[in-house]
């Protein structure tokens, strides 16, 4: 079953509150993270005292609408979010005897998912009069604060490691963008865009920096709202493409808030799935400690990160519901990555090939009939380059 049309924004008085001490702050330009907790100076780990947005939920709900602490007028009239989930056609019997979904988000405007969390940031820019985003991104987060950007005459800058494939950048750049490469990778672009937001008026400039921003994490959680929607129910797994782990993190904090507006009964299971070669999350999660001096080295570059800066945010999820860490080869990734399009009609970025490839990776520990749910984040065209060598590999 499909969304009968999108689901309504609920606006709701809320604040920012640090998930480590607690410590409540106006949700303003001003407050990114806690200022008890934070420690701007390491950037060799991830980011300490990220904020949530925490509501008042003694309202009654009776029907998933989604809380939001900006108003509806706010946001850019560009459609995101509302994207399909179906059922597998051809996969479930041969892979696993379940119901095997799909949530089709790089059925956004520009791609992928990461529009959901620009969609938030550009509203709430708005709510607050301000015309300037800067943001740096592998390549996704880029390509979207562009389009979303562009839909809400919003100048939009952006800092992109040099490695970025070159569809990202050309997309950027046709929204308007002005892009910024930067030699070294996603870290060294996350810390350049940070040196110049220090240094301007946050009342001048909003700085979308995944998992700096609390509204990334805010924004993804649009995704299970409507899953759960769309099942008409919670399903029993997710599967989670990860790099820094803010998807991750705002699926749980969507289903945190199903569960505090009485919409839902409990918590599924969600798998955590990284690439081997950028796996600071799993390391994380099975030691207790992060990496230092981390270098990440894959084919899904999405997912590519040396530091995991909500880390420490979505390791306490994780341990909190029970959830796990997996991690999936690049030639499990390119395998399912091409069985996903030959099999079911859908081509997908490497990240995204990387929920699947972990499923199939732990089909058979899965209970027989349970509903399962891939999570794919990115279109297939947004890296032609590793696709076609992809293909280059399997043909020798």
């Amino acid at each position: 079953m499909e969304i009968e049309g999108k689901l309504q924004i609920n606006f709701t008085n809320a604040l920012y509150r640090c998930s480590e001490c607690g410590k409540e702050l106006e949700i303003s330009p001003e407050n990114y993270l806690c200022p008890n907790c934070s420690d701007r100076n390491n950037s060799s780990q991830p980011l300490r005292g990220i904020l949530e947005i925490a509501y008042d939920f003694a309202t009654k709900y009776d029907k998933i609408s989604i809380p939001f602490p900006v108003r509806e007028d706010y946001f850019p009239k560009l459609p995101v979010g509302n994207t399909p989930l179906v059922k597998s056609a051809n996969l479930s019997k041969s892979v696993l005897q379940s119901n095997l979904f799909f949530k089709l988000d790089f059925l956004n405007p520009t791609g992928s998912l990461k529009d959901r969390a620009s969609h938030l940031v550009s509203a709430f820019a708005s709510s607050f009069g301000i015309n300037e985003i800067i943001v740096a991104s592998t390549g996704n987060a880029a390509s979207s604060m562009a389009g979303v950007g562009a839909s809400a005459r919003q100048k939009i800058k952006i800092y992109v490691p040099e490695s970025a494939p070159e569809a990202k950048i050309v997309q950027s750049l046709m929204y308007g963008a002005e892009v910024i490469k930067v030699h070294g990778s996603y870290d060294e672009a996350f810390e350049t865009a940070m040196k110049e937001f220090y240094v301007r008026s946050p009342y001048e400039v909003v700085c979308r920096n995944t998992a700096f921003n609390p509204l990334t994490i805010e924004g993804k959680k649009t995704v299970v709202f409507e899953i759960v929607s769309q099942l008409l129910r919670v399903p029993d797994v997710i599967f989670i493409p990860s790099g820094d782990g803010v998807i991750l993190s705002g699926v749980y904090k969507g289903l945190e808030d199903l569960l505090n507006m009485s919409l839902i009964t409990h918590i599924p299971t969600l798998y955590a799935v990284q690439a081997e070669g950028s796996s600071s999350l799993q390391k994380g999660f099975e030691n207790g400690s992060f990496p230092v001096l981390y270098q990440a080295k894959t084919y899904a570059d999405s997912i590519s990160v040396n530091v995991p800066r909500c880390g420490f945010y979505a390791l306490s999820k994780l341990k909190k519901h029970n959830g796990k860490v997996i991690s999936v080869t690049d030639d499990e990734i390119m395998q399912a990555q091409r069985k996903l399009a030959a099999s079911e009609g859908l081509f997908v970025e490497p990240a995204a090939a990387a929920a699947f490839a972990g499923f199939i990776k732990i089909a058979d520990q899965l209970q027989e009939n349970s509903t399962n749910v891939i999570l794919l984040t990115g279109h297939g065209l947004k890296d032609i380059v590793g696709a076609t060598n992809s293909l280059k590999k399997t043909s020798s």
